[in-house]
């Protein structure tokens, strides 16, 4: 097994994982770790600023999830092929994943060589699923289009940003602040995202949320 030279961006909320993960990765020759990331946010503009062939994205990211992140990168029509790495083996969170455009899905306990043939396939532009997957009831999922990605569609990136912010704890101050608008702003746009999804309360949004897979009950 061979692993084309390739550049790789790394993204994960837990420091010592990503130091684990970039660890094995340094004993590949031709890979080199350009870049790595602790939310949703900085994972995007880093592609977006380096363009590399690979991002290695966990799912549970906060202020944007990591099917957000291979969502707004499919739009964008960059090279980059994201390869999901998650702790997460439910076949809707890899059914989503796939649908959100990642090129490869790969659970967190797989072992060293799977990564290896991973980032093959999907630098080959394969489609890569984690061995420990089942695949017939991923593709059941896939093929029945019954996804919370319909759910989340009626929403614009920015409604979906601020849910999940919303979800994870956020005041409307903190959120106005992170995202560097006025108070006012996020007071509409929650408003809206409320109206749309018909659900009129702030424990409704959170439920929804985990739902969803916007985050989890281990966030």
């Amino acid at each position: 097994m061979t692993i084309p030279s390739c550049s790789i961006v790394l993204a994960d909320d837990h420091e010592l994982v990503r130091a684990g993960i970039r660890s094995i990765l340094e004993t590949f020759p031709s890979v080199r770790v350009q870049a790595e990331a602790g939310d949703g946010k900085e994972a995007l503009d880093l592609v977006r600023r380096l363009e590399p062939d690979v991002l290695l994205l966990d799912i549970t990211l906060p202020g944007l999830n990591g099917l957000e992140v291979a969502d707004r990168i499919r739009k964008l029509g960059l090279g980059t092929r994201v390869l999901m790495l998650s702790m997460h083996s439910g076949p809707e969170y890899v059914a989503r994943g796939i649908q959100s455009g990642a090129a490869g899905y790969l659970v967190k306990d797989s072992a060293v060589d799977e990564l290896a043939a991973a980032l093959e396939s999907v630098l080959a532009g394969r489609r890569y699923l984690s061995e420990a997957l089942d695949r017939e009831v991923i593709q059941g999922f896939l093929r029945s289009g019954e996804s919370a990605l319909d759910e989340l569609a009626v929403l614009t990136p920015r409604q979906r940003e601020i849910l999940q912010l919303i979800a994870e704890g956020s005041s409307t101050r903190e959120i106005a602040e992170r995202l560097h608008v006025s108070v006012k702003t996020v007071e509409t746009h929650r408003a809206q995202l409320m109206s749309r999804l018909g659900i009129h309360d702030v424990p409704g949004l959170v439920r929804f949320a985990i739902r969803t897979g916007m985050i989890t009950t281990e966030s």
